[in-house]
């Protein structure tokens, strides 16, 4: 027998096997300063490509004092409980109220976090007679709820209709046999490579297949469609998204999620879920200032405006020099590069240390051996310099890794 901690050290996992060499520099790195389009890191003024922070609400002045005021008149604490029992209040439901108006449902069910939230509703939304149908690229919470549901479930290649279809088939036989249901999950913008999901494309599929849709909107929310209330709504097919999904941690800068569907649906959601049944409720703080940041969302358009000219021009930009984004049609904006893992440690030490840029890195196995994805988050509290800069720095960084720079150094030095 093997003691359990032991055999930890050994398997330390695809990230933690490189703990040594880049913690606090590469990974848990501390940002300081005031939120923003400019921070410190390690002393050093960066350009900060790496916040969700996408409508610059994070120290929106307005926010900022709706926040303190909340926090000075309720503290942290309130409401004690988990809200089924004793955590509710005229706020939680004002709150979910107001969501549900905006994305055009009957009712939401507010959870205390994204991930967690996701986790749980899908673990409660199914049984073992169901099956699960879900892209390919979908998010961590939703690949680990679909790992706790106990009947089949079946991924289709990223955004392929084709493939989504040859699934909802065997789907079908299955849920034949067990007199089950179908459950399509997917995103409405891929937070990696900026691609919206085919949201329209799936809903059209309900015209030959029985099935119900869940749609993560986590980057889309208050980003995309005319008035920012999602994918969906960009897409224009809202209504056939049976139930949809929004965070508060990327556009409203702030912690905690929603589920948004039919109020029988939302009810069953509010009456099962067990991470909402079992935990505390989300303070009043937070709740009063989501309430501050829906509002200024719904009244100021021209936050995601900023938002979508900063998006524009630095899209734009970096596809004239030659750089290739993927197919994003979101503000998420990934640039694609070919080097290894030791290569790609080089590059965003030398984007961060000599070019003065921070963004985030990612490689094997989130995207293919062989590619590096620098990935920018644009805000509106970015500006056309900030733009012009780092697509000038790229385009150098691109070159100086084709001529095999960075491949002549060793790991960088923290």
């Amino acid at each position: 027998m093997i003691d359990l901690f032991e055999k930890l050290k050994e398997r330390r996992g695809p990230l933690g096997q490189y703990s040594k060499q880049t913690h606090g520099y590469f990974m848990f790195p501390k940002l300081e300063g005031e939120i923003g389009a400019h921070m410190k890191f390690r002393g050093k003024e960066l350009i900060i490509w790496s916040l969700n922070n996408y409508l610059g609400l994070a120290n929106h002045p307005a926010v900022r004092k709706s926040d303190a005021e909340a926090a000075a008149i309720y503290g942290l604490g309130s409401p004690m409980g988990a809200r089924m029992m004793s955590g509710d209040s005229n706020y939680h439901q004002q709150l979910e109220n107001e969501l549900a108006s905006f994305v055009g449902k009957e009712d939401v069910v507010l959870v205390n976090y994204g991930y967690q939230g996701m986790v749980s509703a899908i673990d409660c939304l199914v049984d073992r007679h169901d099956v699960i149908v879900y892209d390919a690229e979908s998010h961590a919470c939703i690949v680990d709820g679909v790992r706790l549901h106990l009947g089949k479930r079946f991924a289709y290649a990223n955004n392929d209709m084709e493939s989504l279809e040859k699934q909802l088939q065997h789907a079908e036989s299955v849920v034949k046999e067990t007199n089950g249901s179908i459950l399509v999950i997917t995103e409405g913008v891929f937070g990696m490579s900026g691609k919206q999901g085919n949201l329209k494309g799936i809903v059209d599929l309900k015209k030959k297949y029985s099935f119900r849709l869940l749609v993560d909107d986590a980057h889309g929310i208050g980003t995309m469609g005319k008035t920012g209330a999602g994918t969906g709504e960009e897409q224009g097919v809202q209504d056939g998204i049976d139930i949809y999904f929004g965070t508060f941690a990327k556009s409203f800068a702030a912690i905690g999620a929603f589920f948004a569907g039919s109020e029988n649906v939302m009810e069953y959601l509010r009456y099962n879920m067990r991470s909402q049944i079992y935990a505390k409720s989300l303070p009043l703080p937070m709740v009063l200032g989501v309430l501050k940041r829906l509002e200024l969302i719904r009244t100021k358009p021209e936050l995601k405006s900023k938002l979508w000219e900063v998006v524009t021009n630095l899209q734009n930009g970096l596809v004239k020099d030659g750089l290739t984004i993927g197919e994003t049609n979101s503000p998420v904006t990934p640039v694609y590069l070919n080097g290894t893992i030791p290569e790609a440690t080089n590059v965003t030490f030398d984007l961060r240390e000599n070019y003065g840029i921070f963004c985030s890195i990612v490689v094997y196995p989130v995207v293919p051996k062989g590619t590096i994805l620098l990935r920018l988050i644009p805000t509106a509290l970015h500006n056309d310099d900030d733009c012009v800069f780092t697509i000038k720095a790229f385009s150098e960084v691109a070159v100086k890794l084709k001529k095999g720079y960075y491949s002549r150094e060793k790991m960088a030095v923290i």
